[in-house]
């Protein structure tokens, strides 16, 4: 039998990330959608073929056909929405960042762990072959240790008004590309938790961050940096740079165009430049298959993912509240 999604959130993520990809799918269905106004609620229904519709995101919790609850609010609301559904006994997709703190990460580790459940963060990259490849690399060491990871990512900006023009709910630059450079780094060398070095200007709507600066020592002493923007065109590329070579990946966030290959470019310092090629991967639909072999690997499974989600968040946590204090502003 499918997993029966419930959303909480009528949201165009929540269309191209779970509602597309489930029709693909013999294992999820979307049967119910809540959102904060109930009209807009109905009329995503009606868009999006969506079965149900509940007044508001508590009583979708309380819905007993829903196994699953996908959260697609404003960043500083994931964590009370992802909680509730935790306690509801229902399995939680949230999209990233998951949650804002550490007191909040630990606080879904607990709730999950007492119902049962599994919590994950959307983050569509995650998993990417892409990732193997460079870790048997640093493991192998054919081009000595791995040294350093440069990320660099590019957004559009958003419309003025919403949410990431807004501290006090989650906006910012960094909170919209952080999970996906952490995630990178624990997926090739491993992440400790470890604080970091974080900076911005702030100088973007009511004082939300339009560029971040970010450094932190991951595992095996490899430096992550990560420059973070507002801006056009769209960019998100990494750099592994190794003793005798530099490992270049561009591009490698385009979800919203489909399933499109990726390559690594590897430029040894005395050979010839090589590519290694991977095949087109439509990263939604591969999220949703990742889920399903995580809810399949039960409380194990759940508790690995909920640690590595324990560990980014500290990491990223710590990095911004770094940053605002080197901004000159008191953090509690």
């Amino acid at each position: 039998m499918p997993y029966d999604i419930g959303l909480v959130g009528a949201t165009a993520i929540a269309a191209r990330a779970v509602i597309a990809p489930s029709r693909r799918s013999a294992d999820f269905r979307v049967i119910a959608v809540a959102a904060s106004d109930p009209a807009r609620a109905a009329r995503y229904a009606a868009e999006h073929g969506i079965p149900r519709v509940h007044q508001d995101y508590a009583a979708l919790l309380a819905d007993p056909t829903v196994d699953v609850v996908y959260v697609s609010l404003h960043n500083s609301a994931h964590h009370r929405w992802a909680l509730a559904a935790a306690h509801a006994g229902k399995h939680v997709v949230v999209e990233k960042p998951i949650c804002l703190t550490v007191a909040e990460a630990a606080e879904l580790r607990d709730a999950a762990d007492a119902a049962g459940v599994t919590v994950v963060e959307a983050i569509p990259t995650a998993g990417h072959p892409w990732q193997e490849a460079v870790r048997e690399l640093a493991d192998g060491m054919p081009y000595g240790a791995l040294r350093e990871i440069r990320t660099r990512m590019r957004f559009a900006a958003p419309r003025p008004g919403g949410y990431r023009d807004r501290v006090e709910l989650g906006g910012g630059i960094f909170f919209d590309t952080a999970s996906y450079w952490l995630q990178a780094v624990q997926g090739v060398v491993g992440l400790n938790g470890g604080p970091g070095i974080g900076r911005s200007a702030f100088d973007g709507p009511n004082g939300v961050d339009r560029q971040f600066h970010a450094e932190l020592t991951a595992d095996n002493g490899v430096t992550a940096v990560l420059d973070a923007q507002l801006g056009e065109p769209h960019v998100a590329e990494h750099e592994f740079v190794f003793d005798r070579a530099a490992i270049r990946l561009r591009q490698f966030l385009r979800p919203t165009v489909g399933a499109l290959p990726l390559n690594l470019v590897i430029q040894p310092a005395d050979g010839v430049r090589q590519v290694r090629a991977f095949a087109p991967i439509a990263y939604y639909d591969r999220q949703l298959e990742n889920l399903r072999t995580l809810l399949a690997g039960g409380r194990t499974a759940a508790a690995a993912a909920a640690a590595d989600i324990s560990t980014r968040i500290a990491s990223m946590s710590a990095i911004y509240l770094d940053a605002r204090r080197a901004h000159g502003e008191e953090c509690r």
